[in-house]
């Protein structure tokens, strides 16, 4: 990870003239500044952004929105606090504390002295906070994450004046195939800057992405390989080693920064390439040295000639890779990103998937329709993460959420005073906020049609007016929509703009309901691995089975929901989710279900086994009387006769006649 502290601390004096320079004439001399600050302080002037005075609007969560931020990134969150108290503990009585934001700038969680964290939240530094650039300037969350690097932002470094009793230092945190999750931020009094802080946050992050790399390609449950890398045999299973997961047919579907740096390997790099591009040693070998002696590192050779230990892991069966033998080849490597991480197995949502690739670099609109709680936002997410615009914010909003009164203002933004109760500073609006990136609007058929009218104007002139005046602002940004509701309904009904529809509509894609998918024990595997990172927790095969024939009418959110209660009610030394871990109304239903479950038809051999043992016990009732067992058999003597003559010799009672 490349660390940018910007500067050599350049000197208060040379940062004024710099501002002042910027500010008047548009330009920075890189003699005063480096270029990252530059960059940055540049975007900030083109965001409209002045140095000094009040601070325009800045989006802020509400509480509910928190949450659903929180829910959304619950992965990166379980990973990351256990860090952060950690690196605390370090920070402790700093003045200072850390931070954990989304991809999107948000701050999720925050925790540290409790003296600093009160002048923070002056400031807004506080969960539900927004810290991107365009908003709140040069800081180290943000321009960490516009950068995509480290980075150190000290004191009048800041863009903006009333940050600048701050120092700051962040870094991005990656998934294991290259996607932007956040950014891991340390924050102090700019009197007690430490130039080692980088290097914490830098450890903590590569401590985060590695759980995240060991959640992702956990062998207990993934097909692959996992290749642990080092340039020393004791380096492999520590922090500092290169961690390099290999599809079954050879391609690369993850990594962390130091394998990558071992390999001489790009981000972008990775979902284009395989094994053999990187090493000297086939993948057949590699297999071959796992099931000969596992726990043995070798030696593996970069195509550059540098020479690394390796210790191979593999868990289940992997089915195209026989020992000895070349694997199969395959026309194209499997996709790695954002989409391919919800490719559970289910072929309806697989090729749900597939389109959605197709579509993903294109911007065009495209409606999402699904059952609700199938997973309509994460598929919409997902898509941002995978496109061109993943760099960039994703805005959810919920048009079924929030009051007619307060939509407008949500969406479109506020000018100072445009109504009672309104900001003093005004609002941007969600429509701005996500320029640039993606706008995701839930439950769009629950928006009024007032508001239809609105966005209608907004996507035919890519422009959007503010509420209480003001001139148009353009924007530039993706629109995908979401609703469980038959639009063409709704358009029947006089509830739905048919304008409108054609307009948001470019392409259709359907989420399938949970009841109907196939892969159910996989998304269980899944959320549980989410939910107790390193316990391998199975689910008990009676409640497996009710949960199969179960209509799941929450869909993918009562499924989630059900395991967190599950996982709550856990104890440590558990390993099965029994019914005593379910709530009690949720395993009633199920209890009902395997009530009224049909019993097993039974397999042919097992019907002439029950037909025998029938034979034999009305034989014996009836004293060997043939003629008295096939009355209470119910058939003729013939039959009995036929019957008795399949019977294996002996295996009956002496058979008479009357």
């Amino acid at each position: 990870m490349r660390t940018q502290e910007i500067a050599q601390r350049p000197p208060r004096s040379g940062l004024r003239l710099a501002r002042r320079q910027l500010l008047e004439k548009g330009e920075l001399p890189r003699e005063l500044v480096g270029a990252e600050l530059a960059r940055s302080w540049q975007r900030s002037l083109q965001a409209g952004l002045q140095p000094a005075g009040r601070m325009p609007g800045a989006p802020h969560a509400s509480g509910a929105q928190l949450a659903r931020a929180l829910e959304q990134q619950r992965e990166l969150v379980a990973h990351a606090r256990p860090v952060m108290e950690f690196l605390a503990e370090q920070t402790e009585g700093t003045d200072s504390m850390v931070i954990l934001a989304g991809a999107d700038g948000v701050v999720l969680q925050a925790l540290g002295d409790l003296h600093f964290v009160s002048r923070a939240e002056r400031v807004a530094l506080r969960p539900g906070a927004t810290w991107a650039e365009q908003y709140r300037g040069t800081n180290a969350i943000g321009t960490a994450l516009a950068e995509q690097q480290a980075i150190v932002v000290h004191s009048e470094e800041h863009y903006l004046e009333r940050n600048a009793f701050l120092t700051c230092a962040a870094a991005p945190i990656l998934a294991p195939g290259g996607q932007l999750l956040g950014v891991l931020d340390v924050s102090g009094d700019h009197r007690g800057y430490h130039p080692h802080t980088i290097g914490l946050v830098r450890s903590a992050v590569r401590m985060i992405e590695h759980r995240l790399f060991e959640t992702h390609h956990d062998v207990r449950h993934w097909h692959g390989l996992v290749l642990r890398l080092h340039a020393q045999p004791e380096g492999i299973g520590t922090l500092t080693e290169g961690l390099l997961a290999v599809r079954e047919d050879g391609a690369l579907a993850g990594a962390n920064r130091a394998a990558l740096r071992m390999l001489g390997l790009e981000w972008p790099q990775l979902a284009r390439c395989r094994v053999e591009d990187v090493l000297a040693e086939p993948v057949h070998l590699l297999m071959d040295w796992f099931r000969r002696s596992p726990s043995v590192p070798r030696i593996v050779h970069g195509h550059g000639g540098t020479a690394l230990w390796v210790r191979v892991e593999a868990g289940r069966p992997l089915s195209s890779l026989r020992a000895g033998a070349p694997p199969t080849v395959v026309e194209e490597a499997a996709p790695v990103d954002a989409l391919a991480a919800l490719d559970t197995g289910d072929l309806a949502m697989r090729s749900t998937l597939a389109r959605a690739r197709k579509l993903a670099p294109s911007a065009i609109p495209l409606l999402v329709q699904g059952e609700s709680g199938a997973g309509k936002e994460v598929l919409a997410r997902a898509m941002h993460e995978s496109g061109p615009r993943r760099g960039q914010a994703f805005v959810a909003v919920n048009c079924a959420a929030l009051p007619e009164t307060l939509i407008e203002a949500e969406l479109f933004g506020y000018e100072r005073g445009a109504f009672t109760g309104a900001a003093r500073e005004g609002a941007t609006g969600r429509i701005r906020e996500a320029h640039g990136g993606t706008l995701f609007l839930d439950e769009i058929g629950d928006m009024p049609m007032a508001l239809q009218t609105r966005l209608l104007r907004v996507l035919q002139d890519r422009q959007v007016t503010p509420l209480g005046g003001g001139k148009p602002v353009a924007v530039d940004f993706w629109l995908i929509c979401a609703t469980h509701r038959d639009l063409r309904a709704q358009i029947e009904a006089g509830r739905f703009r048919e304008d409108l529809f054609y307009r948001l509509n470019g392409f259709t894609l359907k989420v399938p309901a949970l009841r109907a998918r196939s892969d159910l024990q996989a998304l269980l595997e899944r959320e549980l691995a989410q939910l107790l990172p390193g316990r391998d927790v199975q689910v008990e095969e009676s409640v497996l089975a009710a949960m199969r024939a179960y209509a799941w009418p929450g869909n993918l959110r009562q499924l989630a929901s059900t395991l967190r209660t599950a996982c709550a009610l856990l104890d440590a030394q558990e390993s099965v989710i029994g019914w005593h871990h379910l709530c009690d109304d949720f395993a009633e239903q199920l209890r009902a279900l395997e009530a009224v479950a049909p019993a097993p038809v039974p397999e042919a051999e097992d019907l002439r086994s029950i037909s025998r043992g029938a034979i034999r016990r009305a034989l014996a009732e009836a004293g060997g009387n043939v003629s008295e067992a096939a009355r209470r058999l119910g058939i003729s003597r013939n039959t009995l006769y036929r019957r008795l003559g399949e019977e294996p010799a002996g295996s009956s009672p002496a058979a008479r006649d009357e």
